[in-house]
């Protein structure tokens, strides 16, 4: 009977609810000075309007850099530095994180905040530009995790050069897939939308990749390279 009563409240419970653990059970998984820093960086992310990933993305994307052993990170889309505490904290000690950003302001404040978390200079390279003139320019097979948070119309552009910069067996992970519901809304086809479902679609379909949907934040496309 008390088994029945647990599945009884699994089925029936809130959705949100659930999310909302999710996302508060990943908010404080790093040290007191990283968390400061996280706070701070999302503080900044409002003030200049650009999109930080949310607490249970970032939780997801320590896990997968700490999973891979992580020495070698490449990040599209620097904004003001949370994603990118959650991966240098999952990642080897001595690992680098090399980090592009259009936007050379936004890499400012990524700076303060890997500071402020307690890394040490050498720990990120940060490379102002845009993803698809830098990325070119990154090693073949350098990199154990890619992880995809710029311009959603070039996603597909950045699978293509992450492939090229991934080792056999490292990750590439696409943040915001679900662009708010819209991918799942068969009435919404925008430029991006269409976009974001023939990634999915690609994905999926590659021989090249392992790939797996996870549910958290707005929704993130990892895929391991065969």
């Amino acid at each position: 009977m008390r088994g029945g009563r647990g599945q009884e409240r699994a089925i029936t419970g809130n959705p949100q609810t659930s999310w909302a653990f999710a996302d508060a059970y990943g908010a404080d998984l790093v040290d007191d000075a990283g968390n400061a820093a996280l706070r701070w960086a999302r503080e900044r992310a409002r003030h200049v309007a650009v999109r930080a990933v949310s607490p249970s993305t970032g939780a997801a994307l320590r896990l997968l850099a700490a999973a891979v052993d992580a020495k070698a990170v490449a990040e599209i889309g620097t904004g003001t530095g949370v994603s990118g505490i959650h991966l240098l904290a999952g990642m080897r000690p001595d690992g680098v994180l090399t980090t592009v950003d259009i936007e050379p302001e936004q890499q400012q404040f990524a700076r303060q905040a890997f500071r402020a978390a307690g890394f040490a200079g050498n720990r990120a390279r940060f490379i102002p530009g845009s993803a698809l003139e830098v990325l070119p320019r990154l090693a073949d097979g350098g990199y154990d995790l890619v992880f995809c948070d710029g311009d959603r119309a070039e996603y597909l552009d950045y699978l293509g050069e992450s492939l090229r910069l991934l080792r056999r067996g490292g990750l590439v992970c696409f943040e915001g897939v679900f662009s708010e519901g819209r991918t799942v809304d068969s009435a919404a086809r925008s430029a991006e939308v269409l976009k974001l479902r023939e990634l999915l679609r690609t994905v999926r379909e590659s021989p090249l990749l392992v790939p797996s949907l996870l549910p958290v934040g707005d929704g993130l496309l990892c895929a391991v390279k065969r």
